[in-house]
């Protein structure tokens, strides 16, 4: 907990406790993966920050920040919890939809995720619960799963709106559209490849988390489409 890879820094004196990442693996004659990652949301606007486009009306004009953190989240460390904001993963919760994220797989592998099946990342997992927690035992692409859960919780909450839907402003974003995001791993080992929620690991993820201090500790670029009517 609290460790921040884009910083090259980790917060000392606080108790891991069960705030501490971890990944395990099934036993027996079915295997089932799990891995629990907390999050951190960075305000990172590289062409306002290198002032690139300083006059562009459609580049928002911030600083960058950290905006937020899932340690403190009661809500993220707790599955039961995370209920109180998605009370509708129940109807999701069986194999069944789980079944239909099959097509949400494939079509992220070639092109981009289906926004229809908003339960769905793709080859990463589900996107419920809201949580850290994500049944998958690939570190590497649990982590991607966990940050666009983070995606969909943040917009969820009314934190994170959609800027690519509507021309003239931001609108909220409470179910999530997928296609308008994208994701580049930046560490352990940055990557070249600019993919949408739930391309498999097998194709970007390969040799990204070496053993070597720091590993399991990952960082994602994450692009947002944005839709603009400059005048």
């Amino acid at each position: 907990p609290f460790c921040f890879p884009s910083l090259g820094m980790r917060l000392g004196g606080f108790p891991r406790g069960q705030l501490q990442g971890s990944s395990s693996e099934g036993a027996g004659t079915v295997r089932r993966g799990h891995t629990f990652q907390q999050a951190h949301w960075f305000l990172f606007p590289v062409y306002s920050l290198l002032e690139i486009l300083v006059d562009f009306v459609c580049v928002e004009h911030t600083s960058f920040d950290v905006a937020y953190l899932t340690e403190v989240d009661p809500l993220w460390n707790d599955d039961s919890l995370a209920f109180i904001i998605q009370p509708e993963a129940l109807l999701f919760a069986n194999q069944i939809a789980q079944m239909a994220c099959t097509a949400d797989s494939v079509t992220s592998q070639v092109g981009l995720p289906l926004n229809a099946l908003f339960w769905c990342i793709g080859s990463w997992g589900s996107s419920y619960p809201l949580s850290g927690a994500l049944d998958n035992e690939d570190v590497t692409a649990a982590s991607a799963g966990i940050g666009a859960r983070m995606i969909y919780k943040l917009g969820r909450q009314g934190l994170l709106w959609d800027t690519a839907t509507d021309l003239c402003q931001k609108v909220p974003s409470f179910i999530w559209v997928k296609y308008h995001w994208k994701f580049q791993i930046a560490r352990p080992v940055r990557g070249r490849q600019c993919i949408p929620l739930g391309r498999s690991a097998m194709i970007w993820g390969i040799a990204k988390n070496p053993p070597k201090s720091g590993s399991d500790n990952f960082l994602f670029m994450v692009f947002r489409k944005r839709a603009c009517c400059a005048f």
